[in-house]
């Protein structure tokens, strides 16, 4: 599966362009499912479940102008024979996983399968805004205490993201916040502001930003 892990959406043209080049053909020739789980858990989650799906959200996704557009919750798949929904996957061009809470999102795409089936989808791109991108490492960039008790996501990339750096409206998203966070990572972890996005393919990583981001990497001293 091709990666592309944003704080903030499809925030300008680099990042667009950069996605249309993991599709390999443009936005408007191709199937996207979005998947609105994670925002069902914070507060106002139905309301912005409808604004993600219509593409009228804050992050840039599913009002890109896909060719065709349908919506995948996790939460439903498991009283769901897996033939009706996993050929539509498989089918698919991108997947669009919104944000919200990671810890409820990587529960669910634990329990519905839809964790165990990623591997195995080489040509879909996987589009993740915020907690949709956080699911992906090994860890969440919480603060405090998860109510989980457990900070562990899915580790499909070796790194951790701590995304919507400096946001005017997020002071907890600040900087320093962000250096305590890493202080705690056993491994990497990328700060990211909304103008920023990282591409995951075969491995290999690249930073796509017209922001700021920085890499914490306790292996570099």
């Amino acid at each position: 599966m091709k990666l592309l892990l944003t704080s903030g959406g499809i925030t300008n043209p680099s990042i667009h362009d950069t996605l249309v080049d993991l599709l390999g053909k443009p936005i408007a020739e191709s199937n996207a499912l979005c998947v609105p789980t994670a925002i069902y858990a914070s507060p106002g989650g139905a309301v912005s479940a409808y604004k993600l799906i219509t593409g009228s959200a804050a992050s840039p996704l599913c009002g890109l102008g896909w060719k065709s557009l349908g919506v995948l919750e996790l939460t439903a798949l498991p009283t769901i024979e897996s033939e009706h929904w996993t050929p539509v996957l498989q089918e698919t061009d991108a997947l669009l996983v919104g944000g919200g809470d990671p810890l409820y999102l990587s529960y669910w795409m634990q329990q519905s399968g839809l964790a165990a089936l990623l591997p195995s989808l080489p040509r879909t791109v996987y589009v993740g805004v915020s907690a949709g991108s956080l699911v992906m490492g090994p860890m969440v960039g919480v603060h405090g205490n998860p109510p989980t008790g457990d900070d562990r996501a899915l580790g499909m990339v070796d790194f951790s993201m701590f995304p919507h750096l400096d946001h005017p409206d997020m002071p907890d998203q600040s900087m320093a916040n962000a250096e305590k966070w890493a202080a705690k990572l056993s491994g990497s972890g990328y700060a990211a502001d909304d103008q920023t996005a990282i591409r995951v393919v075969d491995g290999a990583v690249e930073v796509v930003s017209e922001g700021h981001w920085k890499l914490f990497n306790p292996n570099v001293t």
